[in-house]
């Protein structure tokens, strides 16, 4: 078996066992109380901020969307409630059950539609689709096959499509060398070699760049234009305060206000990024 061919395997293992009788309790509360989640999601949470900016919660109503990586698949749940006919994909078949489940109990204007298994057999029509989104999804794949990704990205979007993608964001080294050696959540620090071994060994995630230059190289093979947004520069310190509405202040203050940091200081420094493509090149 090919590194890739394991490196998929071991996602496909891991998000099994992650999804399998998901509770879709809380993504019931969330889409049916849409607007109150999303103001405060949108707002404190980066990854929710960071792929909804630029006013995407009004843009996709009515449009045509294919999230790569579903997962537990609460943004496609949210996608679908404000209206757009969702197209979710997930390597995990416990991902279908949990859209089997939401579209039993919500009545979505267009249920979601699940699309298993491999991305690159797809069996979708080219051109189709207004956006291409994922949520923390490119940095799973080695780099051959995101190349292969988004490739097949730029063939199912229109003319006049979008794909965004909100990744982690590496590009200072020192700064991602002092952050393997701090503990997080199931993460052992790099300084405890035998627990950061075996916890890299179960890691899901390969060994790749998560640079914004690398994503602009990567889209420029395929789309004729490429952005890419800092996102949390300033927010990354809200961990230095406690649970609760003010840490939440802080973050909807940094979050609002570091996109005036000059680039030289946003984008060495951010935590991670909006990466958009335009113009598809099929």
């Amino acid at each position: 078996m090919s590194s890739t061919d394991h490196n998929q395997e071991k996602n496909k293992e891991h998000y099994e066992k992650l999804y399998a009788n998901y509770n879709i309790s809380n993504i019931l509360h969330w889409i049916n109380n849409l607007e109150k989640f999303l103001n405060s999601a949108t707002t404190t949470e980066t990854s929710w901020f960071g792929l909804y900016q630029n006013n995407f919660r009004e843009k996709i109503k009515g449009k045509k969307v294919l999230e790569m990586g579903c997962g537990d698949c609460t943004n496609a749940a949210v996608m679908a409630a404000l209206g757009a006919e969702v197209y979710a994909n997930d390597i995990a078949s416990e991902s279908g059950e949990i859209v089997r489940k939401l579209n039993e109990n919500y009545t979505f204007k267009q249920p979601i539609v699940f699309v298993e298994g491999d991305f690159l057999e797809n069996n979708l029509t080219s051109k189709s689709f207004d956006f291409v989104v994922g949520k923390a999804f490119l940095h799973h794949l080695t780099i051959p096959v995101e190349k292969l990704f988004l490739k097949e990205t730029a063939r199912l979007l229109k003319s006049n499509g979008e794909a965004r993608f909100f990744e982690p964001a590496v590009n200072s080294k020192v700064l991602d060398e002092i952050r393997w050696h701090i503990p997080i959540g199931g993460r052992p620090s790099k300084f405890n070699k035998d627990a950061f071994k075996i916890w890299k060994e179960n890691d899901p995630h390969p060994d790749r760049s998560f640079s914004s230059q690398h994503w602009e190289k990567a889209g420029t093979a395929f789309f004729g234009e490429v952005e890419i947004i800092p996102v949390g520069t300033l927010e990354r310190f809200s961990r230095f305060f406690g649970w609760g509405e003010r840490r939440n202040r802080y973050k909807r203050w940094a979050l609002k206000s570091e996109r005036f940091l000059p680039g030289f200081l946003n984008k060495p420094f951010t935590r991670s990024q909006l990466i958009v493509y335009k113009n598809p090149r099929v």
